[in-house]
């Protein structure tokens, strides 16, 4: 591991707006935050938004400015990268914001029932070969369901096609309340100004790319069997993180 990173790993460990939980500590000793999110850490009753696999923890800390009547938390496994976010938050006296470096898999064993309100997925993996790794998989959702509230809001951002059709579809399959679709968001009219004015990293680099964002919002009720869309979907032609690899497959599953 370079020197760079062990010096923001250091940094983390300090940080007081970052918790760490891996997988094995949640397994061994549970989560003492779990259900006490809001007495513990924000000390306020202010409603909760999620970012799962927040980066750098540009939207993060740009939806916290934003909002300041909004308590919101980073997700990510990767430290290195949170601790742009974790950092800028500190300096700023931000009280509003949190990083939980953890593995997004066991994110339902560190919130408890009704304890978040919505959640941001900004520029996921596509995860075009594994259905069950997709953050818009209903294996995921099954999760959300079990921290979100009734009719929580989910929001997907994403460069990619293969995502945002999957989305859609599973979406569609499940009766699941759409509020809002677009497949190119910075040529929309009538946005929320909080959707273009604040990118991520790979955001940017996407738009400078020519390649347009496309912007679900859904509703995530509590009840319901949900059913995996049974369709073929045209993958993209690059991977998720470097664009310049073509995929070797046509569709996906």
């Amino acid at each position: 591991m370079g020197k760079g990173k062990l010096a923001k790993f250091a940094d983390m460990a300090e940080n007081p707006l970052v918790v760490e939980c891996p997988f094995w500590k949640l397994q061994n000793e549970g989560f003492a935050l779990k259900g006490k999110w809001h007495p513990d850490f924000f000390h306020n009753d202010n409603p909760i938004v999620l970012e799962l696999g927040c980066g750098r923890g540009e939207y993060t800390v740009g939806l916290a400015k934003r909002f300041p009547d909004i308590n919101f938390i980073g997700v990510d496994i990767k430290g290195s990268r949170m601790w742009h976010g974790a950092k800028e938050a500190l300096e700023k006296g931000m009280k509003n914001v949190a990083f939980l470096r953890t593995n997004i898999e066991c994110i339902d064993g560190l919130f408890a029932e009704d304890e978040v309100a919505e959640i941001w997925l900004t520029f996921s993996d596509p995860q075009m070969k594994k259905a069950t790794k997709r953050l818009t998989s209903t294996y995921f959702m099954e999760r959300y369901r079990r921290f979100l509230v009734d009719g929580g809001i989910i929001n997907v951002k994403t460069d990619s096609n293969f995502l945002a059709t999957y989305t859609k579809y599973m979406v569609e399959k499940n009766n699941l309340k759409m509020e809002f679709f677009t497949e190119d968001l910075y040529n929309t009219e009538g946005v929320d100004d909080a959707l273009t004015s604040i990118q991520t990293y790979y955001e940017g680099m996407w738009l400078e790319r020519g390649i347009p964002i496309k912007y679900i919002k859904f509703h995530l009720p509590k009840q319901g069997t949900l059913e995996e869309p049974n369709i073929e979907i045209p993958v993209d032609g690059y991977r998720s993180y470097n664009h310049e690899v073509l995929s070797t497959r046509t569709t996906g599953k």
